[in-house]
């Protein structure tokens, strides 16, 4: 909001004196962290900036950055807690202290030290799970059983009893909440009293009482309601914000005791707790299951004390056999988590800078920031190595007869010929991989091929071609009942059909009956796999006619009769080897400084091209793209401009706005659903076909590719502009028969919200202007206008 006030040179701003910055490391987050550093570098100079963080080890480097654009500038780093934090491990239901602080092995300088006592007693339980896997294979032979963690019901109770509830539990997973409230729910926990009753009953009626009852009923309300009767709670992302807003109060005031928790919990909302607990330290993290670093795991624990509540706070860690309390100790101790800056320019800000102070102050400004900062430092390295690498280089070449000595040019020979040898290798492994690209894509259905090796070796016959020009993919079945889909990894040559074989018009390669009666019909084709593997030529080297060329220069120059020769080549090969890594070094350099200014650069050529920027000034179709801040935004700027979106009705536009704003939690094909309307399928493609012509753009101009249209919201959304049922929408909006949860549903309805008011004052058009207020409008009822602020 700050950001978009500061470009649109807001009234509201004048008087402004002060800014206050909390959770200042959000500067690092990919997709938010750009915004705060342009406001930090838009201020106006005489605004005082506070910046407030937890969880930045390098504070005098963001410091010392700040001093360069923002001039004086006081770095306060305090260490000392308000509330100390103790860390404690949970080994079944005995709880244990992290650190050790009473023994002789704990005294200053000793390093990390775990507990003794929590050592002695994981290895007891260790050999005694050991020993009672041999018993139970030694009476019934029975397989190895797996480590059950304690309940959480009996966790919750076993807290109570030590004094350290009121408890957040993360778990890093929005079903894994709920099922563990579930598992509560039907325990016989109550972690309720009876005299709360009527204040929480109160509560939850002032959040939630202006929905209508079918609304609860397909929000499950009534289970809600009864968990925080008995002082249980689960928030995630997932859930209604109006639902997460009454149990943040509810847990403040401390007639919540006990809340399961996803990892957004801990950032940016008022819900500390006496005790965090920590069932695993691995989370998934978009691509892959990863331990948990130690600034997350501070982002985490940093919940566990109130201040002016509990005098300590209180951190614990569930034990499993998997569990390192080494590892553990280590992430509460480290205090190396470096704020790192994710600035970059985008189509809006670029476009809006040079509207404001033109292309050569922008390129300055951009130059200002943090990230550019990082990266000027980060070379300091690299210039020193080549300072050393020169001197290196000096020294060697004295020993060759020094820098015009013809043994030099010798050896500058003999390095040629090395880097042609290996681009003929890489031409020829290329050569051979496209061969084999197009071999497997021209595959057509009933081919019968010969798999060369490997497990699935032998006759397959194709199913399904695949006709990817860069990986192509068929689906095949082998004479040995084996479906699936091969790609140029099962072919070292090209593929070749053998012959072809007749199939069915509909072929179910799932069921095995299929299977069975297909390989047997291939294997009485006749067709039988070559002998042995025919290789495709690999291009000997000396076949090139450049390589040739350099081989007999080599051997016509004077050096290469010298009866030294090979005592010089030693230091030669040194010396050319240190000038490659000298390159290398300079290449990288030139890549990081000014990395920031180039990219811009880049920006503004294809802003000039599509007609955004004019000899250097903004028209009036870039003054438009000023207003337009989205993900997506040039993308939405050009479907404006060629009034791709004109003629649709209101929950239209809304539902082709969301496929520009919505992304999927789950890989799915965007083309799964095109839209319920003859127009909203129409603006789709025409959508997508922009979208595709922005990319071939950016690809040739180097730039970050623009998100793919998503489809995935499209007919909820639609269904909800309608004036359609809460449920009916939600179905809409899930997928493989799930109901699309009701927090998602709110947060993309209100993205779609925030894009049409953009719409609304973007449009060139006033009859999108308008379409776009009616949408925002239609949306705007219900659980999505419930609870907004």
């Amino acid at each position: 909001v700050l950001r978009n006030m500061l470009y649109a040179d807001s009234d509201a701003l004048r008087g402004l004196s002060y800014v206050v910055m909390d959770e200042v490391h959000f500067l690092a987050d990919r997709f938010r962290g750009a915004v705060w550093e342009e406001v930090i570098l838009h201020l106006p100079e005489n605004v005082r900036l506070v910046s407030l963080s937890a969880t930045v080890s390098n504070a005098e480097e963001f410091g010392a950055w700040m001093e360069t654009v923002r001039g004086n500038t006081a770095v306060i780093v305090d260490e000392v807690r308000p509330v100390p934090l103790w860390q404690h491990v949970l080994v079944g239901h005995r709880l244990f202290d992290l650190f050790d602080t009473k023994s002789e092995a704990s005294r200053p300088g000793a390093g990390i030290v775990v507990d003794q006592e929590l050592t002695r007693y994981i290895k007891q339980r260790q050999a005694h799970d050991r020993a009672s896997v041999w018993e139970d294979r030694g009476r019934r032979g029975g397989p190895r059983r797996d480590f059950r963690p304690p309940p959480r019901p009996e966790v919750l109770i076993r807290l109570d009893q030590e004094g350290l509830l009121p408890a957040i539990t993360f778990i890093f997973s929005r079903a894994g909440c709920d099922a563990a409230l579930g598992q509560c729910l039907r325990s016989r926990l109550d972690l309720g009293r009876e005299d709360t009753l009527d204040e929480i009953d109160a509560i939850i009626e002032k959040h939630t009482g202006e929905l209508p009852r079918t609304d609860l009923e397909v929000l499950g309300y009534w289970e809600w309601r009864e968990a925080l009767h008995r002082g249980l709670a689960a928030h995630h992302a997932g859930m209604l914000p109006a639902f997460r807003h009454t149990v943040e109060e509810l847990f403040v005031k401390g007639l919540v005791r006990a809340v399961f928790a996803t990892e957004t919990l801990a950032l940016g909302i008022n819900m500390p707790a006496r005790t965090v607990v920590l069932e695993r330290l691995v989370k998934f993290n978009g691509e892959t299951h990863a331990d948990l670093t130690p600034g997350e795991y501070t982002q985490l624990t940093g919940r566990a004390g109130r201040r002016g509540i509990d005098v300590e706070g209180h951190a614990v860690v569930l034990w499993h056999p998997d569990l390192d309390t080494t590892q553990v100790a280590g992430l509460a101790s480290t205090r190396t988590y470096p704020l790192r800056s994710s600035f970059r320019p985008g189509y809006n800000m670029s476009i809006n800078l040079i509207d404001r102070m033109g292309a050569d102050e922008s390129r300055a400004l951009l130059e200002r920031s943090f990230a550019q900062f990082q990266a000027d430092r980060s070379v300091v390295g690299l210039v020193r190595g080549i300072e050393r690498n020169d001197k290196e280089l000096a020294r060697l070449r004295s020993q060759l007869g020094g820098a015009d000595s013809e043994f030099l040019e010798y050896m500058s020979l003999r390095e040629r010929i090395r880097n042609r040898e290996r681009s003929v290798q890489r031409e020829g492994r290329q050569s051979r991989r496209a061969a084999a690209v197009t071999a497997l894509g021209e595959l057509r259905r009933g081919d019968v091929v010969a798999i060369p090796s490997g497990r699935r070796s032998g006759l397959a016959v194709v199913l399904e071609p695949d006709s990817d020009p860069g990986d192509p993919r068929p689906l095949v079945l082998t004479q040995d009942k084996w479906a699936g889909r091969v790609s140029i990894a099962d072919f070292p040559t090209p593929a070749e059909a053998l012959g072809r074989m007749r199939l069915p018009r509909h072929v179910d390669h799932r069921t095995a009956r299929t299977r069975r009666d297909l390989a047997s019909a291939l294997r009485s084709t006749g067709i039988t796999p070559p002998r042995g593997q025919r290789r495709g030529r690999r291009g000997a080297p000396d076949e090139d006619r450049e390589l040739a060329a350099l081989r007999r220069a080599l051997r016509n120059h004077p050096s290469h009769g010298r009866p030294d020769r090979e005592d010089l080549a030693r230091v030669g090969e040194r010396y050319n080897r240190i000038a490659r890594e000298t390159d290398s070094m300079r290449q990288k350099v030139a890549a990081t400084t000014n990395s920031l200014a180039r990219t811009f650069d880049r920006i503004v050529r294809l802003l000039t091209e599509r007609g955004y920027i004019d000899g250097g000034e903004v028209t009036d179709a870039g003054r438009r793209l000023t207003r337009i801040y989205s993900e997506s935004d040039l993308l939405v700027a050009e479907c404006l401009r060629q009034g791709l979106w004109k003629g649709l009705a209101p929950a239209e536009l809304a539902a082709v706005v969301s496929a520009v704003v919505y992304e999927s939690r789950r890989e799915s094909g965007y083309l799964a659903v095109m839209g319920p309307t003859g127009p909203i399928r129409h603006a789709i493609g025409e959508t997508v076909r922009v979208w595709s012509d922005l990319r071939s753009d950016e690809v040739r101009h180097k730039l970050p590719l623009t998100r793919e249209p998503d489809l995935g919201f499209v007919e909820a959304v639609w269904k909800w502009a309608r004036g359609e049922a809460l449920v009916e929408a939600l179905l809409a909006g899930g997928d493989q028969g799930n109901s699309l949860p009701a927090g998602d549903f709110v947060r993309w309805c209100r993205q779609v919200i925030d894009l049409l008011d953009q719409l609304h004052g973007a449009a060139e058009d006033p009859e999108i202007a308008s379409t776009a207020a009616k949408a925002v409008r239609a949306i705007r009822r219900g659980v999505v206008a419930i609870d907004a602020a």
